[in-house]
């Protein structure tokens, strides 16, 4: 199911800038909104991670941090990007609480542009949800692009989209492109053939289906390799 999509960069960047400011208000309301505990699919990815060799993981989207910690608690060197400078203060604010700041760095960062890091510079990414935001098909394919630049040969992303098989896919108000906006939060709710089209050029080694929260919200987790 699609809706009439809008045309030119207007509405694009206006509903960019709408989340992004929904999102500030959002972590400043509720600091620590997910809670402590790490998600099930950062607990997954860590051990991908560990399995590869990896040292270095980058983190997008990470919010106000729990699964950055997750992975700094797990022995790695962590960078933790999002665009809520909110949400990375009380994520400095924690690390540092938990004896981690010498593990942890945070860069505030749209992951519209293309990320201020050299190439082949990281092990590993790891991406909760960030790809289903309200990014147009073209600048995902653009972010997995950057993705797989920054990675090095052999490098794992490991990251999780909600689907059309979700309750609120065609839900709420429509911006085209499978994007829905419920409750203020714009998703870009994924079909098999999107996941298979980013996975080009890589080896995708397994599409994982599974649910979360109370809805609860549908989604894939998803894991693929750079070539070496």
């Amino acid at each position: 199911m699609t809706d009439t999509p809008d045309t030119g960069p207007g509405p694009e960047r206006a509903l960019a800038d709408a989340q992004r400011a929904h999102w500030q208000q959002t972590y400043t309301a509720n600091p620590g909104m997910y809670g402590e505990r790490p998600s099930a699919p950062a607990e997954y990815a860590a051990g991908v991670f560990a399995a590869a060799g990896a040292r270095e993981v980058l983190e997008l989207g990470a919010g106000h941090g729990r699964d950055a910690l997750h992975f700094a608690r797990a022995g790695f060197r962590v960078l933790a990007a999002d665009f809520s400078p909110t949400g990375l203060e009380q994520l400095r604010a924690t690390a540092a609480d938990q004896g981690l700041a010498d593990r942890l760095s945070v860069l505030t960062h749209n992951v519209r542009d293309p990320l201020p890091l050299p190439d082949a510079s990281v092990d590993a990414v790891f991406a909760h949800m960030l790809l289903c935001m309200a990014l147009s098909t073209g600048e995902i394919e653009a972010l997995v692009a950057e993705v797989r630049r920054v990675l090095r040969p052999g490098g794992t992303l490991v990251h999780t989209v909600r689907h059309t098989g979700d309750a609120h896919y065609g839900a709420g108000t429509g911006h085209g492109d499978d994007i829905w906006e419920h409750g203020g939060f714009a998703v870009h709710f994924f079909p098999r053939e999107l996941v298979d089209r980013l996975a080009e050029g890589w080896h995708l080694t397994d599409v994982h289906p599974f649910e979360e929260g109370e809805l609860p919200r549908r989604l894939w987790r998803i894991t693929q390799e750079k070539p070496r």
